[in-house]
C-alpha cells in the first residue's frame, strides 16, 4: 500500500513538473527572452534557461515513466479485468511516449536554434526578417513544439485523474462486473 502511494505521488508530481515547467518555459522564459534589448541575446538567454531546466524535466519524465510501470505492476489485475482501465492505460502510455518524444525533439530543435544565436532573433521562437533558412525552420518547429508539450503532458495528467476516479470502490466493483 505504501509503495503504491509513493509511486502514485511520484507519478502525479512528475507529470505536474513536466506540464508546469514546459508551460512556464513557453510563456515565461521564451516570452521574457523576447524582450532582451539585444536581438542576439534573445536566443542565448532562452537557451540558458532551458539548459538549466532540461535535467529537471528529463528527471520528471523518467520518474513519471518508472512510477507508471510500478503502478501498472501493482494494478495488473484491474488492468486485465476492470472495464476501461486497460484501454485508458494504453492511450495514456501512447500520449506519454509521444510527449516524451516531442520534448526530446524540442530539445534538439532548441540546440539547433542556439547554434544560430549570433544571427539574432525577434524572440526565442520568432526569427528576425532576413534570418537564415536553417534558423527560421528550427524556430518555426520549436514554436509549435513548445505548445505541444504542455498539451500532451496536460492530457497525461487528465488521463491520470481518470485512472484515479476508476479506482474508487464503487467504480472498481462496477468495472469488474462490466457494468
Amino acid at each position: 500500500m505504501a509503495g503504491n502511494l509513493i509511486a502514485r505521488s511520484v507519478h502525479d508530481l512528475s507529470a505536474a513538473a513536466w506540464f508546469g515547467g514546459s508551460l512556464m518555459g513557453a510563456v515565461g522564459l521564451n516570452g521574457a527572452a523576447a524582450h532582451a534589448k539585444d536581438p542576439t541575446e534573445r536566443i542565448r538567454l532562452s537557451s540558458l534557461g532551458w539548459k538549466r531546466w532540461a535535467p529537471v524535466q528529463g528527471t520528471a519524465i523518467i520518474s513519471h515513466l518508472v512510477a507508471g510501470l510500478a503502478i501498472v505492476g501493482d494494478n495488473k489485475g484491474r488492468l486485465a479485468k476492470q472495464e476501461g482501465v486497460g484501454s485508458l492505460t494504453v492511450y495514456k502510455t501512447a500520449v506519454t511516449l509521444a510527449g516524451a518524444a516531442v520534448t526530446l525533439y524540442a530539445g534538439v530543435m532548441g540546440r539547433r536554434v542556439e547554434k544560430f544565436s549570433h544571427e539574432g532573433a525577434a524572440g526565442a521562437t520568432e526569427p528576425l526578417q532576413g534570418a537564415s533558412r536553417q534558423l527560421e525552420t528550427a524556430q518555426r518547429r520549436l514554436k509549435l513544439l513548445q505548445w505541444c508539450i504542455p498539451v500532451l503532458s496536460g492530457a497525461v495528467i487528465v488521463m491520470g485523474a481518470k485512472h484515479g476516479e476508476m479506482q474508487r470502490e464503487g467504480r472498481v466493483f462496477k468495472g469488474l462486473l462490466g457494468s
